[in-house]
């Protein structure tokens, strides 16, 4: 409760904008879901297995449906710097906080912060807190269960084309929260 009135007294008094980070792995390696088949029929989906995999780095307003999404080859410190250099330019200067896990490269001392990000942390092992988490269920519902990608390549332009599309709606409805 803590971490919730010094984000509601942050938002209130800087006028700033929050932000909720994470970032997901999304792999070749198919993912069987549950459907509706004929009784006695062997579910016609094809199957890859395989372990080439890229990383999508996220940032949702989860009451305005604003997003900021970048795929990158891995999670560290360097990505992370890059991800928040163009989640700076594309803020136009805005303050804005923003709120992400404790992983490593999070806190690291190599990470360098645009001074219109701030940076609030979640506490430990409390993914419940962050809305991206259920961004990353529905996205990965509609992209990769009992979907086939020929090549890693595919699998890219298929997550790019179904974030591109993800509409306000989406994001309030698959991601909201009532923290603020």
């Amino acid at each position: 409760m803590k971490l919730l009135k010094k984000l509601q007294e942050m938002v209130k008094s800087d006028n700033v904008q929050v932000l909720f980070f994470d970032e997901s792995r999304f792999g070749t390696h198919s993912k069987l879901g549950h459907g509706w088949f004929e009784r006695g029929v062997r579910t016609p989906v094809n199957i890859k297995l395989g372990f080439q995999n890229f990383y999508v780095y996220s940032a949702i307003s989860s009451t305005s449906g604003y997003n900021f999404s970048l795929l990158l080859p891995e999670v560290n410190s360097n990505n992370m710097n890059v991800y928040l250099e163009r989640l700076a330019k594309s803020l136009r200067g805005k303050k804005v906080i923003l709120v992400l896990d404790g992983a490593a490269w999070h806190k690291s001392n190599e990470l360098k912060v645009p001074p219109n990000i701030e940076l609030l942390h979640l506490p430990p092992y409390s993914p419940e807190l962050n809305p991206v988490e259920r961004l990353w269920q529905f996205i990965k519902s509609k992209t990769l269960r009992n979907k086939f990608y020929n090549s890693i390549e595919d699998l890219e332009a298929a997550v790019c084309k179904f974030i591109r599309g993800i509409t306000y709606g989406d994001i309030i409805s698959n991601c909201a929260c009532n923290y603020l």
